[in-house]
Protein backbone atom coordinates (compact mmCIF):
# COMPACT_ATOMS: atom_id res chain seq x y z
CA UNK A 1 0.00 0.00 0.00
CA UNK A 2 2.89 2.23 -0.59
CA UNK A 3 1.90 5.68 -1.76
CA UNK A 4 1.22 6.03 -5.47
CA UNK A 5 2.78 9.06 -7.18
CA UNK A 6 1.29 10.56 -10.30
CA UNK A 7 3.25 11.87 -13.26
CA UNK A 8 5.52 14.87 -13.17
CA UNK A 9 8.87 15.60 -11.60
CA UNK A 10 10.70 13.18 -9.38
CA UNK A 11 12.50 15.61 -7.08
CA UNK A 12 9.73 16.31 -4.57
CA UNK A 13 10.22 13.15 -2.57
CA UNK A 14 13.75 14.13 -1.62
CA UNK A 15 13.54 17.90 -1.51
CA UNK A 16 13.08 19.66 1.78
CA UNK A 17 13.26 23.17 3.11
CA UNK A 18 13.04 24.96 6.43
CA UNK A 19 9.52 25.65 7.64
CA UNK A 20 9.15 28.80 9.69
CA UNK A 21 8.65 27.98 13.34
CA UNK A 22 9.91 24.41 13.01
CA UNK A 23 13.44 24.19 14.44
CA UNK A 24 13.51 20.43 13.84
CA UNK A 25 13.16 20.68 10.07
CA UNK A 26 16.17 19.79 7.96
CA UNK A 27 17.36 21.65 4.92
CA UNK A 28 17.96 19.10 2.20
CA UNK A 29 19.60 19.76 -1.12
CA UNK A 30 18.07 18.38 -4.29
CA UNK A 31 19.63 14.96 -3.84
CA UNK A 32 21.04 13.38 -7.01
CA UNK A 33 19.81 10.04 -5.65
CA UNK A 34 16.41 10.91 -7.10
CA UNK A 35 17.82 10.03 -10.53
CA UNK A 36 18.35 6.50 -11.75
CA UNK A 37 20.77 5.21 -14.36
CA UNK A 38 18.22 6.22 -16.99
CA UNK A 39 19.28 9.86 -16.49
CA UNK A 40 22.17 9.59 -18.94
CA UNK A 41 23.60 12.31 -21.17
CA UNK A 42 21.14 11.90 -24.11
CA UNK A 43 18.15 11.87 -21.75
CA UNK A 44 19.40 14.94 -19.89
CA UNK A 45 20.03 16.72 -23.18
CA UNK A 46 16.46 16.10 -24.35
CA UNK A 47 14.93 17.29 -21.08
CA UNK A 48 17.14 20.37 -20.82
CA UNK A 49 16.19 21.40 -24.37
CA UNK A 50 12.52 20.94 -23.50
CA UNK A 51 12.83 22.94 -20.29
CA UNK A 52 14.61 25.85 -21.96
CA UNK A 53 12.08 25.92 -24.80
CA UNK A 54 9.32 26.29 -22.19
CA UNK A 55 11.01 28.69 -19.80
CA UNK A 56 8.36 31.39 -20.27
CA UNK A 57 5.42 29.00 -20.37
CA UNK A 58 3.22 27.87 -17.49
CA UNK A 59 3.10 24.17 -16.79
CA UNK A 60 -0.41 23.09 -15.94
CA UNK A 61 -0.95 20.73 -12.98
CA UNK A 62 -2.16 17.91 -15.22
CA UNK A 63 0.27 18.51 -18.08
CA UNK A 64 2.57 15.65 -19.13
CA UNK A 65 5.71 16.76 -20.98
CA UNK A 66 6.70 14.73 -24.02
CA UNK A 67 10.49 14.95 -24.41
CA UNK A 68 12.40 11.65 -24.06
CA UNK A 69 9.18 9.61 -24.03
CA UNK A 70 8.41 6.81 -24.04
CA UNK A 71 11.73 5.65 -22.64
CA UNK A 72 10.87 2.78 -20.31
CA UNK A 73 7.78 0.60 -20.57
CA UNK A 74 6.58 -2.60 -18.95
CA UNK A 75 5.55 -5.77 -20.83
CA UNK A 76 1.86 -4.74 -20.81
CA UNK A 77 2.44 -1.30 -22.35
CA UNK A 78 1.02 -2.39 -25.71
CA UNK A 79 -1.99 -3.99 -23.98
CA UNK A 80 -2.72 -0.72 -22.17
CA UNK A 81 -2.19 1.29 -25.35
CA UNK A 82 -4.79 -0.86 -27.07
CA UNK A 83 -7.20 0.03 -24.25
CA UNK A 84 -6.65 3.74 -25.07
CA UNK A 85 -4.61 4.56 -21.99
CA UNK A 86 -3.48 8.15 -21.44
CA UNK A 87 0.04 7.75 -20.03
CA UNK A 88 2.08 9.70 -17.55
CA UNK A 89 5.75 9.15 -16.88
CA UNK A 90 7.25 8.59 -13.44
CA UNK A 91 11.02 8.23 -13.26
CA UNK A 92 10.77 7.70 -17.06
CA UNK A 93 8.49 4.67 -16.58
CA UNK A 94 5.21 4.97 -18.49
CA UNK A 95 2.06 4.30 -16.48
CA UNK A 96 -1.66 4.87 -17.21
CA UNK A 97 -3.29 8.00 -15.79
CA UNK A 98 -6.75 7.23 -17.20
CA UNK A 99 -8.39 5.44 -20.08
CA UNK A 100 -10.14 7.34 -22.86
CA UNK A 101 -13.21 5.76 -24.51
CA UNK A 102 -12.54 3.92 -27.76
CA UNK A 103 -12.70 6.34 -30.67
CA UNK A 104 -11.63 9.31 -28.55
CA UNK A 105 -8.04 10.60 -28.74
CA UNK A 106 -5.96 9.36 -25.81
CA UNK A 107 -4.99 12.88 -24.80
CA UNK A 108 -5.79 15.11 -21.84
CA UNK A 109 -6.40 18.83 -22.24
CA UNK A 110 -3.92 20.86 -20.16
CA UNK A 111 -5.85 23.10 -17.79
CA UNK A 112 -6.07 24.50 -14.27
CA UNK A 113 -9.69 23.34 -14.21
CA UNK A 114 -11.33 19.93 -14.51
CA UNK A 115 -10.24 18.42 -17.78
CA UNK A 116 -11.78 16.20 -20.42
CA UNK A 117 -10.64 13.26 -18.26
CA UNK A 118 -13.14 14.12 -15.51
CA UNK A 119 -16.19 12.03 -16.59
CA UNK A 120 -14.07 9.06 -17.63
CA UNK A 121 -12.16 9.01 -14.36
CA UNK A 122 -15.54 9.05 -12.64
CA UNK A 123 -16.48 5.83 -14.44
CA UNK A 124 -13.22 4.18 -13.40
CA UNK A 125 -13.86 5.14 -9.76
CA UNK A 126 -17.39 3.79 -9.95
CA UNK A 127 -16.12 0.44 -11.22
CA UNK A 128 -13.72 0.10 -8.27
CA UNK A 129 -16.31 1.12 -5.69
CA UNK A 130 -19.13 -1.02 -7.12
CA UNK A 131 -17.52 -3.98 -8.88
CA UNK A 132 -13.83 -4.37 -9.72
CA UNK A 133 -10.89 -2.46 -11.16
CA UNK A 134 -7.41 -3.37 -12.33
CA UNK A 135 -4.39 -1.05 -12.16
CA UNK A 136 -0.72 -1.54 -12.91
CA UNK A 137 1.45 -0.82 -9.84
CA UNK A 138 4.87 -1.50 -11.30
CA UNK A 139 6.11 2.02 -10.53
CA UNK A 140 6.98 1.35 -6.90
CA UNK A 141 10.43 0.83 -5.47
CA UNK A 142 11.02 -2.66 -4.08
CA UNK A 143 13.65 -4.32 -1.96
CA UNK A 144 14.26 -7.92 -1.00
CA UNK A 145 15.74 -8.12 2.50
CA UNK A 146 17.02 -11.48 3.68
CA UNK A 147 19.14 -13.13 6.32
CA UNK A 148 18.96 -14.34 9.94
CA UNK A 149 19.31 -10.76 11.20
CA UNK A 150 16.75 -9.21 8.84
CA UNK A 151 13.88 -8.95 11.33
CA UNK A 152 16.02 -7.38 14.06
CA UNK A 153 17.55 -4.94 11.59
CA UNK A 154 14.15 -3.88 10.23
CA UNK A 155 12.94 -3.36 13.79
CA UNK A 156 15.84 -0.94 14.25
CA UNK A 157 15.47 0.88 10.92
CA UNK A 158 11.66 1.12 10.85
CA UNK A 159 9.22 2.60 13.37
CA UNK A 160 6.65 -0.22 13.20
CA UNK A 161 6.59 -3.66 14.76
CA UNK A 162 7.98 -6.20 12.34
CA UNK A 163 5.17 -8.44 11.03
CA UNK A 164 5.01 -12.19 11.49
CA UNK A 165 5.60 -14.47 8.51
CA UNK A 166 2.65 -14.26 6.12
CA UNK A 167 1.66 -10.77 7.28
CA UNK A 168 2.06 -7.15 6.16
CA UNK A 169 2.87 -4.07 8.24
CA UNK A 170 2.77 -0.43 7.19
CA UNK A 171 5.75 1.49 8.50
CA UNK A 172 7.11 5.01 8.60
CA UNK A 173 10.87 5.31 8.46
CA UNK A 174 12.35 8.18 10.49
CA UNK A 175 15.63 10.02 10.58
CA UNK A 176 17.42 10.83 13.84
CA UNK A 177 15.24 13.91 14.32
CA UNK A 178 12.09 11.82 14.08
CA UNK A 179 11.11 13.18 10.66
CA UNK A 180 9.55 11.08 7.92
CA UNK A 181 12.03 9.88 5.33
CA UNK A 182 10.04 6.89 4.13
CA UNK A 183 6.64 5.21 4.06
CA UNK A 184 6.87 1.46 3.46
CA UNK A 185 4.87 -1.71 3.13
CA UNK A 186 6.76 -4.52 4.90
CA UNK A 187 5.70 -7.93 3.61
CA UNK A 188 7.17 -10.91 5.43
CA UNK A 189 7.42 -13.80 3.00
CA UNK A 190 9.20 -16.12 5.46
CA UNK A 191 11.11 -15.90 8.74
CA UNK A 192 14.26 -14.61 7.03
CA UNK A 193 12.82 -13.04 3.86
CA UNK A 194 11.03 -9.68 3.47
CA UNK A 195 9.61 -7.95 0.41
CA UNK A 196 9.57 -4.20 1.06
CA UNK A 197 7.72 -1.68 -1.10
CA UNK A 198 8.18 2.10 -1.11
CA UNK A 199 8.37 5.07 -3.44
CA UNK A 200 10.38 4.45 -6.60
CA UNK A 201 11.77 7.98 -6.92
CA UNK A 202 13.64 7.53 -3.63
CA UNK A 203 14.94 4.00 -4.27
CA UNK A 204 18.59 5.02 -4.60
CA UNK A 205 18.34 7.28 -1.57
CA UNK A 206 16.80 4.45 0.48
CA UNK A 207 19.47 2.02 -0.63
CA UNK A 208 22.14 4.46 0.53
CA UNK A 209 20.37 4.88 3.90
CA UNK A 210 20.03 1.12 4.32
CA UNK A 211 23.68 0.51 3.50
CA UNK A 212 24.78 3.17 5.98
CA UNK A 213 22.89 1.39 8.75
CA UNK A 214 23.49 -2.27 7.89
CA UNK A 215 25.06 -4.49 10.58
CA UNK A 216 28.42 -6.13 9.79
CA UNK A 217 26.75 -9.42 8.85
CA UNK A 218 23.44 -11.25 8.79
CA UNK A 219 21.40 -8.97 6.49
CA UNK A 220 21.35 -8.59 2.71
CA UNK A 221 19.42 -5.81 0.96
CA UNK A 222 18.75 -6.10 -2.76
CA UNK A 223 16.87 -3.46 -4.82
CA UNK A 224 14.53 -5.11 -7.32
CA UNK A 225 12.17 -2.42 -8.62
CA UNK A 226 12.12 -3.50 -12.26
CA UNK A 227 12.60 -7.19 -11.54
CA UNK A 228 9.26 -7.36 -9.74
CA UNK A 229 6.33 -5.72 -11.51
CA UNK A 230 2.77 -5.66 -10.27
CA UNK A 231 -0.96 -5.42 -10.73
CA UNK A 232 -3.61 -4.56 -8.18
CA UNK A 233 -7.20 -5.76 -8.38
CA UNK A 234 -9.60 -3.85 -6.15
CA UNK A 235 -13.32 -3.62 -5.46
CA UNK A 236 -16.08 -5.73 -3.92
CA UNK A 237 -15.73 -8.33 -6.70
CA UNK A 238 -11.94 -8.56 -6.50
CA UNK A 239 -11.89 -11.66 -4.31
CA UNK A 240 -14.25 -13.51 -6.63
CA UNK A 241 -12.04 -12.63 -9.60
CA UNK A 242 -8.80 -13.76 -7.99
CA UNK A 243 -10.35 -16.87 -6.42
CA UNK A 244 -10.99 -18.21 -9.93
CA UNK A 245 -7.23 -18.28 -10.51
CA UNK A 246 -5.78 -19.57 -7.22
CA UNK A 247 -6.21 -22.76 -5.25
CA UNK A 248 -5.70 -21.05 -1.90
CA UNK A 249 -8.82 -20.10 0.07
CA UNK A 250 -9.11 -16.30 -0.08
CA UNK A 251 -11.95 -15.97 2.42
CA UNK A 252 -11.42 -13.45 5.19
CA UNK A 253 -11.10 -16.26 7.72
CA UNK A 254 -8.34 -17.95 5.71
CA UNK A 255 -6.60 -14.92 4.15
CA UNK A 256 -7.55 -11.79 6.13
CA UNK A 257 -6.67 -8.18 5.49
CA UNK A 258 -2.88 -7.57 5.55
CA UNK A 259 -2.03 -11.18 4.66
CA UNK A 260 0.83 -11.96 2.30
CA UNK A 261 1.87 -15.22 0.66
CA UNK A 262 3.47 -16.76 -2.42
CA UNK A 263 0.85 -18.48 -4.56
CA UNK A 264 0.32 -19.60 -8.14
CA UNK A 265 -2.13 -17.43 -10.08
CA UNK A 266 -2.99 -19.81 -12.85
CA UNK A 267 0.46 -20.90 -13.98
CA UNK A 268 2.07 -17.65 -12.81
CA UNK A 269 4.14 -17.72 -9.57
CA UNK A 270 3.28 -14.56 -7.64
CA UNK A 271 3.57 -12.82 -4.29
CA UNK A 272 0.07 -11.82 -3.24
CA UNK A 273 -0.90 -9.36 -0.52
CA UNK A 274 -4.39 -8.52 0.64
CA UNK A 275 -4.04 -4.75 0.74
CA UNK A 276 -5.30 -1.84 -1.32
CA UNK A 277 -4.67 1.91 -1.66
CA UNK A 278 -8.24 2.42 -2.91
CA UNK A 279 -9.95 1.73 0.43
CA UNK A 280 -11.82 -1.21 -1.08
CA UNK A 281 -11.16 -4.92 -0.71
CA UNK A 282 -8.14 -5.54 -2.87
CA UNK A 283 -5.05 -7.55 -3.66
CA UNK A 284 -1.58 -6.58 -4.85
CA UNK A 285 0.12 -9.18 -7.04
CA UNK A 286 3.87 -9.05 -7.62
CA UNK A 287 5.57 -11.13 -10.30
CA UNK A 288 8.93 -11.16 -12.02
CA UNK A 289 8.75 -9.16 -15.23
CA UNK A 290 8.48 -12.06 -17.66
CA UNK A 291 5.12 -13.07 -16.15
CA UNK A 292 3.37 -9.69 -16.13
CA UNK A 293 1.72 -9.97 -19.54
CA UNK A 294 0.30 -13.42 -18.78
CA UNK A 295 -0.94 -12.26 -15.36
CA UNK A 296 -2.69 -9.28 -16.94
CA UNK A 297 -4.44 -11.48 -19.48
CA UNK A 298 -5.52 -13.98 -16.80
CA UNK A 299 -7.06 -11.26 -14.62
CA UNK A 300 -8.82 -9.65 -17.57
CA UNK A 301 -10.39 -12.96 -18.56
CA UNK A 302 -11.36 -13.89 -15.00
CA UNK A 303 -12.80 -10.44 -14.38
CA UNK A 304 -14.90 -10.11 -17.50
CA UNK A 305 -18.07 -11.49 -15.89
CA UNK A 306 -17.50 -9.39 -12.76
CA UNK A 307 -17.40 -6.00 -14.47
CA UNK A 308 -13.62 -5.62 -14.20
CA UNK A 309 -12.35 -2.37 -15.69
CA UNK A 310 -8.90 -0.84 -16.10
CA UNK A 311 -8.26 2.26 -14.04
CA UNK A 312 -5.34 4.62 -13.72
CA UNK A 313 -3.55 7.05 -11.46
CA UNK A 314 -6.18 9.78 -11.70
CA UNK A 315 -8.88 7.45 -10.33
CA UNK A 316 -6.53 6.10 -7.68
CA UNK A 317 -5.87 9.65 -6.50
CA UNK A 318 -9.61 10.32 -6.20
CA UNK A 319 -10.23 7.07 -4.34
CA UNK A 320 -7.40 7.58 -1.85
CA UNK A 321 -8.43 11.20 -1.17
CA UNK A 322 -11.90 9.97 -0.21
CA UNK A 323 -10.17 7.70 2.30
CA UNK A 324 -7.83 10.44 3.62
CA UNK A 325 -4.88 8.26 2.62
CA UNK A 326 -1.66 10.24 2.48
CA UNK A 327 0.84 9.93 -0.33
CA UNK A 328 4.62 10.01 -0.23
CA UNK A 329 6.10 13.30 -1.51
CA UNK A 330 2.79 15.01 -0.79
CA UNK A 331 1.54 14.32 2.74
CA UNK A 332 4.62 12.42 3.87
CA UNK A 333 7.95 14.26 3.59
CA UNK A 334 10.98 15.00 5.76
CA UNK A 335 9.51 18.26 7.08
CA UNK A 336 6.75 16.34 8.90
CA UNK A 337 6.74 14.06 11.90
CA UNK A 338 4.67 10.86 12.06
CA UNK A 339 2.17 12.22 14.59
CA UNK A 340 1.64 15.39 12.60
CA UNK A 341 1.04 13.22 9.53
CA UNK A 342 -1.51 10.95 11.23
CA UNK A 343 0.87 7.97 11.18
CA UNK A 344 1.25 7.70 14.93
CA UNK A 345 -0.63 4.39 15.06
CA UNK A 346 2.20 2.82 13.04
CA UNK A 347 4.91 4.05 15.42
CA UNK A 348 5.52 1.56 18.22
CA UNK A 349 7.29 3.38 21.02
CA UNK A 350 7.01 0.30 23.23
CA UNK A 351 9.51 -1.73 21.19
CA UNK A 352 13.31 -1.58 21.68
CA UNK A 353 15.22 1.38 20.34
CA UNK A 354 14.78 2.41 16.70
CA UNK A 355 16.10 5.35 14.69
CA UNK A 356 14.17 8.48 15.62
CA UNK A 357 12.43 6.95 18.65
CA UNK A 358 13.33 9.67 21.16
CA UNK A 359 12.29 12.46 18.80
CA UNK A 360 9.05 10.65 17.92
CA UNK A 361 8.22 10.27 21.61
CA UNK A 362 8.83 13.99 22.13
CA UNK A 363 6.57 14.83 19.20
CA UNK A 364 3.82 12.62 20.56
CA UNK A 365 4.07 14.36 23.92
CA UNK A 366 4.01 17.86 22.44
CA UNK A 367 1.46 17.18 19.71
CA UNK A 368 3.76 18.57 17.04
CA UNK A 369 3.45 21.94 15.31
CA UNK A 370 0.78 21.18 12.73
CA UNK A 371 -1.74 18.50 11.80
CA UNK A 372 -2.79 16.83 8.57
CA UNK A 373 -6.49 17.41 7.88
CA UNK A 374 -9.06 16.53 5.22
CA UNK A 375 -11.11 19.41 3.81
CA UNK A 376 -14.38 19.32 1.88
CA UNK A 377 -13.97 22.32 -0.41
CA UNK A 378 -16.88 24.27 -1.92
CA UNK A 379 -15.15 24.40 -5.31
CA UNK A 380 -16.67 25.18 -8.69
CA UNK A 381 -14.87 23.70 -11.69
CA UNK A 382 -11.32 23.52 -10.34
CA UNK A 383 -9.83 21.46 -7.54
CA UNK A 384 -6.78 21.88 -5.35
CA UNK A 385 -3.62 20.23 -6.56
CA UNK A 386 -1.00 21.17 -3.98
CA UNK A 387 0.62 24.19 -2.28
CA UNK A 388 -2.57 26.28 -2.24
CA UNK A 389 -2.96 28.40 0.94
CA UNK A 390 -5.39 27.22 3.61
CA UNK A 391 -7.14 30.04 5.46
CA UNK A 392 -8.98 30.05 8.76
CA UNK A 393 -10.86 33.26 9.18
CA UNK A 394 -8.56 36.01 7.86
CA UNK A 395 -5.30 34.18 8.51
CA UNK A 396 -3.32 31.70 6.44
CA UNK A 397 -2.90 28.68 8.74
CA UNK A 398 -1.44 26.07 6.41
CA UNK A 399 -1.13 24.67 2.92
CA UNK A 400 -2.65 22.00 0.72
CA UNK A 401 -0.48 18.97 0.07
CA UNK A 402 -2.74 17.28 -2.50
CA UNK A 403 -6.28 17.50 -3.75
CA UNK A 404 -8.78 16.47 -6.37
CA UNK A 405 -12.37 15.51 -6.93
CA UNK A 406 -13.97 12.67 -4.97
CA UNK A 407 -16.16 11.05 -7.59
CA UNK A 408 -17.91 8.70 -5.15
CA UNK A 409 -19.01 11.48 -2.80
CA UNK A 410 -19.30 14.21 -5.43
CA UNK A 411 -17.06 16.62 -3.53
CA UNK A 412 -13.84 18.53 -4.03
CA UNK A 413 -11.29 17.28 -1.48
CA UNK A 414 -8.04 18.70 -0.22
CA UNK A 415 -5.52 17.21 2.19
CA UNK A 416 -3.21 19.63 3.91
CA UNK A 417 -1.40 20.73 7.05
CA UNK A 418 -2.77 23.41 9.36
CA UNK A 419 -1.53 24.93 12.60
CA UNK A 420 -2.23 22.65 15.56
CA UNK A 421 -4.24 25.41 17.25
CA UNK A 422 -6.99 25.27 14.59
CA UNK A 423 -6.74 21.60 13.59
CA UNK A 424 -9.73 20.66 15.74
CA UNK A 425 -12.02 23.29 14.21
CA UNK A 426 -14.69 22.23 11.73
CA UNK A 427 -15.86 25.44 10.07
CA UNK A 428 -14.20 28.69 9.08
CA UNK A 429 -11.66 27.23 6.65
CA UNK A 430 -11.10 28.28 3.05
CA UNK A 431 -8.79 27.07 0.30
CA UNK A 432 -7.48 29.57 -2.23
CA UNK A 433 -8.13 28.27 -5.75
CA UNK A 434 -7.09 30.35 -8.77
CA UNK A 435 -7.01 33.49 -6.67
CA UNK A 436 -10.40 32.98 -5.03
CA UNK A 437 -11.06 31.72 -1.51
CA UNK A 438 -13.41 28.74 -1.49
CA UNK A 439 -15.12 27.84 1.78
CA UNK A 440 -14.06 24.50 3.23
CA UNK A 441 -15.18 22.25 6.08
CA UNK A 442 -12.85 19.93 7.94
CA UNK A 443 -13.97 16.32 7.85
CA UNK A 444 -13.67 14.38 11.10
CA UNK A 445 -12.69 11.25 9.17
CA UNK A 446 -12.58 9.65 5.76
CA UNK A 447 -15.46 10.62 3.48
CA UNK A 448 -15.94 7.00 2.38
CA UNK A 449 -16.12 4.06 4.81
CA UNK A 450 -14.40 5.84 7.73
CA UNK A 451 -14.22 2.61 9.77
CA UNK A 452 -12.36 0.79 7.01
CA UNK A 453 -14.82 -2.10 6.92
CA UNK A 454 -14.72 -2.60 3.15
CA UNK A 455 -10.99 -3.38 3.10
CA UNK A 456 -11.45 -5.94 5.87
CA UNK A 457 -14.67 -7.59 4.72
Amino acid sequence: MAGFSQGGGVGLSLANWMVEGDPGADIWAMDVARYGDWANRPYTNAKVRENYSRRFRIRFPNEELEAARPLRTTPIYARLQSENAVFGDYCTLEHPLWFAPKGMPAKEDATFRRSNAHPHVAEECRAVRESCGLIEISNYGKFEITGPGAADWLSRIMACKVPAAGRIALSPMLNDRGRLIGDFTLCRVADERFFVVGTYAAEVYYLRWFEQHLPPAGVAVRPCAMEYLGLSVAGPESRAVLQKLVERDLSTAAFPFMSFAPMDVGMVPALVGRVSFTGEMGYELWVTSEYLRTLYDLLQEAGRSHGLRNFGGRALNSLRLEKSFGNWAREFRPIYGPYEAGLGRFVHLDKPDFIGKAAAAAEKASGGVRKLVTLDVDAKDADAFGDEPIWHGDKVVGWVTSGGYGHTVGKSIALGYVDKAVAGETDGFAVELLGERMAAVRSAGALVDPQGLRMRS
